[in-house]
Order: structure tokens, then sequence, then C-alpha cells
């Protein structure tokens, strides 16, 4: 499974963006989606993420702000960023979990992907 992620730049604080998130190779079924972000010599933390059947989840200093969509017939993810601040900057990951197929179309070995990454950049 692969993960191509795609989207980021420069915007100034207040602007827009939209990621994408591909997911291609063999695989069964996909759980989770996700979009996780790293800012210069901070920890990786979760920004969204959509669970299949389920609602999504937000971190709290992006909730209201940003919009996670799947399209689970095409294996895509998108991450509709607005109001953005300079405190949004950081290289944003996508990330996948789910399913190999298994014997007889079942569900095979559980499966975790990142993407490698976008660098969404927000000057004041």
């Amino acid at each position: 499974v692969q993960l191509q992620a795609s989207g980021g730049g420069l915007v100034q604080a207040g602007g827009s963006l939209r990621l994408s998130c591909v997911a291609s190779g063999s695989f069964r079924r996909m759980n989770t989606m996700a979009w996780y972000r790293q800012a210069p010599g901070k920890q990786r933390e979760l920004v969204a993420r959509k669970t299949t059947f389920s609602d999504p989840v937000y971190a709290t200093s992006v909730k209201d702000r940003f919009s996670i969509s799947r399209d689970i017939s095409k294996n895509t993810m998108t991450l509709e960023m607005h109001s953005l601040r300079p405190d949004d900057t950081a290289v944003y990951y996508c990330y996948a979990d789910g399913f190999l197929v298994g014997k007889g179309w079942s569900d095979g070995r559980a499966f975790e992907q990142w993407g490698q990454g976008t660098l969404v950049t927000v000057s004041s």
C-alpha cells in the first residue's frame, strides 16, 4: 500500500489550502485515513481522522477551520484548510490503516502506512 500526499505550499495567514492523499496498491479495505502534522522541533500530532462509518475527529486547534473527507470508492482523502495561521506551519502527513487481502477476498493482515509528507507554510 502506498500513500501519495499533495497540495502543500506557501500561503498567507487567513488563506486556504487543500491537501489530497491517494492510496494505491492491493488491499481489502481501508479502515482509517488521517492527517498528521509535525512542526519544526515538535512531535507529530493528529490533525484530523476519518474512520469508515464514523464521524470525523479533529484536533481542537483546527476544529471549525479544517474539514476532512474521504472518497472510499477512489481511495482518496482531502483536507480543506481555511483561516490558516502561522502555527499551522508544518509538514503534513497522510496516514491509513486497514486490511490486506486474505483468502477468498476476506480480511487479511492488518496494515498501517504513512505518506511522504507535504509542507504547508503559513506566513504572517
